[in-house]
């Protein structure tokens, strides 16, 4: 069975159609870079574009980098400010006239993880935290998913973690891969403090370069990058779409 999975970030919208079976992408990815300003109908005929350029017809799972409670977009840190409050279902049912879920971009990419990748099989207390512009968190207990926990907004030194160690604050602030490392390392060490995890995941865009800053990470937990890279939200967001 195929689903196509959309990745909503807020560089770029990338989608494909996944393989559920075998959970891995069915055929080449299409990346968009994500509109300025990124408003909902701006965003909205991108994700049009995606399935029209797979010809799509079927279930449709689009990750969005916010809280999403039932379809409805209650957050957009990273995002327009116009989506706080709007049917993100609705809108991307309409444009394309397809079944769709909505779902957080983490909790996606962490289901991918947890059922195809580094997660898989794994017991206890997971965390998938992918950094990118900014950090996103997927919490798995016994491999039951905790929805929307937004662990990137805890506040570290005064502000949100994912202003000070985000990969776009890496880049930002021209960080050396050993400055960054010891700015995540930070953050982990107060998740870590907080949840007692058995595993963390490591996701993302960044998660592609891991060896240039894992080995500098020292904590308690087994830390590992994700094995899907940066395509499990779009494989998350497919599986996501299977039960539609």
């Amino acid at each position: 069975m195929r689903a196509l999975g959309i990745d909503i970030g807020g560089s770029g919208i990338k989608g494909a159609p996944v393989d559920l079976e075998k959970g891995e992408l069915a055929e080449e990815r299409l990346r968009i870079p994500t509109p300025s300003p990124a408003t909902p109908e701006a965003v909205a005929e991108v994700v049009g574009r995606i399935v029209e350029h797979f010809s799509w017809e079927g279930p449709v799972g689009i990750t969005f980098p916010g809280v999403v409670l039932d379809g409805i977009t209650m957050t957009a840190a990273n995002m327009n400010q116009s989506w706080v409050g709007v049917d993100a279902r609705g809108l991307f049912s309409e444009v394309t006239r397809q079944p769709v879920v909505v779902l957080n971009d983490a909790d996606a990419a962490g289901l991918a993880e947890v059922a195809a990748g580094a997660g898989k099989g794994e017991a206890g207390v997971v965390l998938m935290l992918t950094f990118g512009t900014g950090i996103g968190s997927a919490l798995f207990v016994d491999g039951r998913l905790v929805p929307n926990t937004e662990l990137g907004h805890l506040e570290l030194r005064g502000k949100d973690a994912e202003k000070r160690a985000s990969d776009a604050a890496r880049e930002d602030h021209d960080l050396s891969w050993e400055e960054w490392a010891e700015r995540v390392e930070e953050y982990l060490r107060h998740v870590e403090m907080l949840f007692s995890p058995s595993l963390i995941i490591i996701g993302g865009g960044v998660s592609k370069k891991a060896d240039k800053f894992l080995p500098r990470i020292s904590i308690r937990t087994r830390i590992v990058p994700a094995a899907l890279r940066n395509e499990a939200g779009i494989v998350g967001a497919a599986m996501a779409a299977a039960d539609l």
